[in-house]
């Protein structure tokens, strides 16, 4: 048991602690008003944001360019920074378009909805709700005026020419028969020497014909 000299009141939520456990008003710095250590964090620590606003954020950039968003449950642990709950594993209630909550309005606000969620594979996808696609562009037809003569073009190439490949003539070919017959009875009436030896051609005499015969 503490003496009652240890004991003090918080002055914040009123409950009663050792002196250990308590540290004077950070916001003033007033020592005769003690808070509890528990208070005292509350004081000084930023309110907590909802860790969805960061899905929210990331949502609005990619609706400049794209009208649905294909994210698996591991993209939106790593863009909020913190690992979804069990019950958006198990249940695809969690990922309905309800902004009662949190999470729900984080998409919401953002102008998207969920349209389809796979719980086997893990992933949902976003789509932007009708208010935020933009109206279809309307394709206007240009019609030329009567007047105007169509534009003609700087250059007309000339049509190309197709080759076609001619076949030879019979009297070509009778002609190459004839010469390929006298080349095989040139070289059937040369005599056949024994060895290696060959004769000189008729060229190759004149060209080594002595100067003195």
């Amino acid at each position: 048991m503490l003496p009652a000299s240890r004991i003090r009141r918080c002055r914040r939520c009123g409950k009663t602690f050792c002196l250990d456990c308590m540290v004077p008003d950070v916001a003033t710095g007033d020592t005769g008003r003690l808070l509890c250590l528990n208070c005292a964090r509350k004081s000084v620590q930023p309110k907590t944001r909802n860790k969805y606003e960061a899905l929210t954020r990331y949502l609005r950039f990619r609706a400049a360019f794209t009208n649905t968003v294909r994210l698996s449950f591991a993209q939106i642990d790593g863009i909020i920074g913190d690992n979804l709950p069990l019950e958006a594993y198990h249940s695809e209630d969690w990922w309905k378009n309800t902004p009662s909550t949190a999470h729900a309005q984080a998409w919401l606000d953002a102008g998207w909805e969920t349209a389809e969620i796979n719980l086997k594979e893990a992933y949902v996808v976003f789509q932007k709700t009708k208010s935020q696609q933009p109206p279809p562009a309307k394709h206007e037809k240009t019609e030329r005026k009567a007047s105007q003569p169509p534009p003609q073009k700087p250059y007309t190439p000339p049509p190309a020419r197709i080759y076609v490949r001619r076949k030879p003539s019979k009297t070509k070919i009778a002609k190459l028969y004839a010469r390929l017959k006298n080349i095989e009875r040139a070289k059937a009436s040369q005599p056949k020497l024994r060895g290696d030896f060959k004769p000189k051609p008729a060229h190759e005499k004149r060209l080594f014909k002595p100067k003195n015969e």
